[in-house]
């Protein structure tokens, strides 16, 4: 599990420290702000560990996290990432509940390698999966083709998705997971399965079956998450980063999402939500007090500034929650 994080000139974040993450973590604030940075800064570094080392992979530490930081931010050059040549190298560290630690650092000149770079990270036999905000179900082939044909077009977190989707027969069922899936299932009346004979994605629904394309959204996105518990791509120490999840969403089926989402972090799996969506916030203080467990806030604010609280402890302080009582105030005093 990621414990805490260190990042400086990071893109909109010029400086972060944090070093209490929980099982579900929710990162706040208006667009452009950090939120996504930071999910992806994290998302890239898991992964690097996560493919260090493993089967075949020759790689070292240094050259998986390039590929993973270019493709993921999909900048001309790596040193782009950095915020101003004005305020030094760009800095990250992460560290693991178990003591282990990946840190880098590099300028804004970089362009084909990472030099300053440690790892003391245990291998991971798990695999962590970023949920985009877009809908990715009907581009799959789109996006495997376009990254590993022609080298260009969507950046890792969906590349990586599309290949997690696909279908396996490896692994045993997880039956932690069995009780969510029934959950997920019952929100869409149906689940998703590829059809072999005609070589495509169909959602189900009883006898019935449609093409993925028209589906809804949120049903797609409620699908994915379902695909990957039941084809055995996530386990009980996979990590989750999901940028607003209210993207496609009915607030009825987001807030029975999120309690989805917090029965599988009793499971095992780590949580981290971008979101600038009241829904989602008001949702997860909710289950922070009804499981009266700590649910970590990382609030980003105008002109850089970044605040934390925990939903454990009440509301923070945010201009998303303080709209809400604005509009609120407005209906009142009509």
């Amino acid at each position: 599990m990621i414990k805490g994080v260190r990042l400086s000139n990071f893109g909109p974040i010029r400086s972060l420290t944090y070093s209490e993450f929980s099982k579900i973590n929710l990162f706040i604030g208006a667009n452009r702000s950090g939120k996504t940075t930071l999910l992806k800064a994290m998302y890239s570094a898991i992964k690097a560990v996560e493919l260090y080392g493993r089967g075949k992979n020759i790689k070292k530490i240094n050259e998986l996290l390039f590929d993973k930081l270019y493709w993921t931010f999909q900048s001309d050059r790596i040193g782009d990432i950095a915020s101003r040549p004005d305020n030094g190298a760009l800095t990250f560290s992460m560290t693991e509940d178990d003591g282990g630690m990946l840190s880098y650092s590099f300028s804004s000149k970089t362009e084909k390698q990472i030099v300053n770079i440690s790892n003391t990270c245990a291998a991971r036999n798990n695999d962590s999966v970023f949920i985009p905000a877009k809908e990715v179900l009907s581009l799959l082939d789109i996006i495997i083709q376009s990254r590993e044909e022609q080298r260009f077009g969507f950046d890792d977190t969906y590349y990586d998705l599309a290949k997690a989707l696909r279908p396996t027969t490896q692994g045993k069922n997880i039956k932690v997971f069995s009780k969510s899936r029934k959950e997920l299932e019952g929100l869409i009346d149906g689940r998703l399965e590829y059809d072999k004979t005609m070589k495509k994605w169909i959602f189900t629904q009883g006898r019935q079956k449609f093409d993925i394309t028209l589906t809804s959204e949120g049903t797609k996105k409620i699908a994915i998450l379902d695909t990957l518990l039941g084809n055995h791509y996530l386990s009980k120490s996979s990590i989750i980063f999901i940028d607003e999840p209210e993207a496609g969403l009915h607030p009825e089926l987001l807030v029975k999402f999120l309690d989805i989402i917090s029965m599988l972090s009793d499971c095992g799996i780590q949580v981290f939500i971008a979101s600038h969506s009241y829904f989602v916030i008001k949702k997860l203080y909710l289950i922070a007090q009804k499981k009266n467990e700590s649910l970590p806030v990382i609030s980003f604010g105008n002109n850089g500034n970044i605040q934390y609280a925990d939903l454990q402890h009440g509301m923070p302080d945010n201009p998303i929650i303080s709209q809400s009582v604005e509009l609120y105030k407005e209906e009142m005093s009509l």
